[in-house]
């Protein structure tokens, strides 16, 4: 019996569960494409850059798979063939498909904003997560210098986490070094009239609350203009300071222009009932034009989907349309609190915190059995730093020598 041809592009939620689900059924041969070894879990990025353990913010791809029938090629996608129905990729590999599936994330947008993407900072893989570390410790430590301003832009999900998460590891590093105690600066800067402007305006207000209790001052209405290496400007006025972190934009990837997909206005690729962009080719996650694109539980659940329905087109079932599913909104801001937005029903503080905890339990074990997800899991309390005194078994001589 000839197989299903299926190939997969993207190793990221949508795309590994869809290779997870489909590598179930013998009827399939599965290729997962991917430039990164490792699926990145970007809601947890910015507790791996304040010190927290790699383990939480990303799964080697290579231990998710074990055990399962996928082809896995590190490689990078460049070109697609529609009349061959192939694609072709970086080092040279030729891949045929009778199903294609695009789940390649999204990329950073500057907006043509001078200087940012020279000065700021970003955490969009754990190799920026470290940069920011680094620069962190290198600072207070080696420079004995605190920065007059830690500036994160951008008031998402993801600026709002990091933002909450700064002066406390700032802190920590202060205090494990025995460095003078200082006021620390944190500003969140927003272009929008409130922060988390895709949720309602009483969980924005409540989140904001929390975050100017734990010492982060809120700029709203505010536009950044530039930005050299020494501040950033924003409304015309300078903000003094050699850490920004840019969290505002993203853009849809480039393959969709260079391979002439049809693009909404707002760059994301127009998707049929069905999920295709084109007869066999289907768009997922951040890429596709549908409503909640951008969250992970929303990619998660349309690899489910695409999977359940090439199931069904292979046992010759009418494939089922493509309903939205409108996720559970989970919040950090700050140590031990969350706001949760589930349908009506609202949480916040310690007990939002508890529900963000059990949803990261269950989305691991979306991707492994359950001994590795409550491993991966328990490494939430785990600190990992390359600074010594920060880390057990180092010595701040190894860390200031440029040993480590």
């Amino acid at each position: 019996m000839s197989k299903h041809n299926v190939v997969i592009v993207g190793g990221g939620f949508g795309g590994v569960k869809t290779a997870l689900l489909l590598a179930k059924d013998e009827r399939f041969r599965v290729s997962l494409i991917s430039d990164y070894t490792h699926m990145r879990i970007y809601g947890a990025l910015y507790h791996t850059a304040t010190g927290g353990s790699r383990r939480v913010s990303s799964i080697p791809l290579s231990e998710i798979f074990a055990g399962h029938a996928v082809h896995l090629l590190h490689d990078k996608v460049v070109n697609l063939d529609r009349q061959k129905r192939l694609i072709k990729t970086k080092v040279g590999h030729t891949l045929p498909y009778d199903a294609l599936i695009l789940a390649m994330g999204v990329g950073t947008n500057y907006f043509g904003i001078k200087g940012l993407e020279k000065y700021s900072f970003g955490i969009k893989s754990l190799e920026d997560a470290e940069e920011l570390k680094n620069h962190l410790h290198k600072q207070l430590v080696k420079e004995n210098h605190q920065d007059l301003n830690y500036v994160v832009v951008g008031g998402g999900p993801t600026g709002v986490e990091l933002a909450g998460a700064l002066p406390d590891y700032i802190r920590q590093i202060v205090q494990q070094h025995g460095l003078p105690k200082r006021k620390i600066h944190v500003d969140l800067i927003e272009a929008s009239p409130r922060l988390l402007p895709r949720m309602p305006k009483d969980i924005s207000r409540l989140v904001a609350r929390r975050l100017r209790k734990i010492g982060v001052k809120i700029y709203l209405n505010t536009a950044v203009q530039a930005q050299n290496a020494d501040a950033l400007m924003v409304n015309d006025k300078p903000i003094r300071s050699h850490t920004v972190i840019w969290t505002a934009g993203m853009t849809n990837n480039p393959f969709f222009t260079e391979q002439h997909f049809q693009l909404a206005k707002n760059g994301k690729v127009r998707v049929d009932q069905f999920m295709q962009a084109e007869q066999g080719i289907y768009v997922l996650g951040d890429n596709a034009d549908t409503p909640y694109s951008g969250m992970a539980q929303t990619a998660l659940y349309d690899g489910h989907y695409v999977a359940e329905n090439l199931i069904r087109l292979a046992d010759n079932d009418e494939p089922q349309p493509y309903h939205a599913k409108k996720p559970i909104y989970v919040m950090p801001a700050g140590p031990e609190w969350a706001a949760v937005l589930w349908g009506k029903f609202r949480l916040y503080g310690r007990l939002g915190w508890a529900l963000r905890r059990l949803a990261d339990l269950i989305a691991y074990h979306d991707y492994e059995p359950w001994n590795l997800a409550v491993m991966r899991f328990a490494a939430e309390a785990e600190k990992e730093e390359s600074c010594p005194q920060c880390a057990d078994g180092m010595t701040q001589i190894q860390y200031l020598s440029g040993e480590v």
